[in-house]
């Protein structure tokens, strides 16, 4: 679904709206919001039309938290389940985005926020081996309390404490592709993909049915990237560049990789699973796609990375640009 306009489709993490600890509040969130509005908004005068999509780690372990033990003193409230928390996460989430651009895109520009479901395959192994860090980081004791407690899987999160973890199916289709490309079309700056989608398995008839799972965001991004034939996929993390041999006296940031490089990168173990893993996969899978460059970078150096002088691009080899361009042409 190419576009006469190049498109960027911008994923931020849960984690980049929060100052991280075990009391995030929610005016930390719109300020974070107000600090990202200033690059999207370089985007748009730049002449890209722009998808923001979003992590829901934090917000979403919050949600179902705040459900679980409003339950234990007044039962006749219902119970959420994990879709209906990822629901909730993007609409407070989008919430906060659109109010933080507000007031900072070009004169005709106005975010719009979607809420997004995206379809998984019910047979997906990840439901038998949940892998999706969610909610806020406890000690390890704790962790094993409120497992024991509420049926949790936990695992330890990259030496920062114990999560709960959930199924993260892998995503096949993003319902609202249409109305999405529709607002693009039209101007508007649009967020969607909130968590990864609020993930729905199809039945023959067409329906769709909630699952317990989150949805891996930078998966969804690429999916989307890619169907809406966007240019751009930029991921913004905890750091600031990739770094190889991270933690260790031989780290070394690395400011470009093609698609070799990183695949083998990928392979030796460089990025772990609990970290930078995923968001190379997803680079990988929108650049095989036909994507042009990942740009890699952290929220508060994304406006210097737009500007080339830093974060880390991925990019395809040029055997790949060429076969890219032949698979383009009628």
């Amino acid at each position: 679904m190419p576009a006469t306009q190049p498109t960027t489709v911008l994923a931020i993490g849960g984690n980049a709206l929060l100052r991280g600890g075990r009391r995030a509040t929610i005016a930390e969130q719109f300020d974070a919001a107000r600090q990202l509005a200033a690059p999207v908004a370089s985007l748009v005068r730049g002449g890209a039309r722009v998808v923001v999509t979003h992590g829901n780690g934090p917000q979403v372990g919050f949600i179902k938290r705040r459900s679980d033990l409003v339950a234990e003193i007044a039962p006749e409230l219902p119970l959420l389940d994990m879709d209906m928390c990822v629901a909730d996460s993007q609409g407070s989430i989008g919430y906060i985005l659109a109010r933080g651009l507000f007031g900072a895109l070009p004169p005709g520009v106005r975010p719009v926020a979607v809420l997004t479901h995206t379809v998984v395959d019910a047979a997906d192994p990840a439901f038998t081996r949940p892998t999706k860090p969610i909610g806020i980081h406890y000690a390890q004791t704790e962790a094993q309390r409120l497992a024991d407690r509420h049926g949790w899987s936990i695992g330890e999160d990259a030496g920062r404490g114990w999560r709960r973890l959930v199924p993260s199916p892998a995503p096949r289709l993003v319902v609202e592709l249409d109305a999405i490309a529709a607002l693009l079309a039209a101007g508007q700056v649009v967020i969607a993909g909130g968590g990864g989608g609020i993930p729905v398995v199809a039945a023959p008839d067409g329906s769709l049915r909630g699952v317990e799972a989150v949805v891996d965001k930078d998966a969804t991004s690429a999916l989307l990237a890619g169907a809406l034939g966007a240019q751009e996929l930029i991921i913004t993390t905890g750091v600031e560049r990739i770094a190889l041999d991270f933690g260790t006296p031989h780290q070394r940031f690395v400011d470009e990789l093609d698609v070799s490089a990183a695949r083998r990168h990928l392979a030796e173990g460089q990025f772990p699973e609990g970290s930078m893993g995923p968001k190379i996969r997803a680079a990988l899978d929108f650049l095989a796609g036909g994507g042009r460059s990942v740009l890699i970078t952290s929220p508060v150096a994304l406006g210097e990375a737009l500007e080339g002088r830093t974060g880390t691009r991925i990019v395809p080899t040029p055997a790949e640009v060429d076969r890219n361009a032949a698979a383009a042409e009628p």
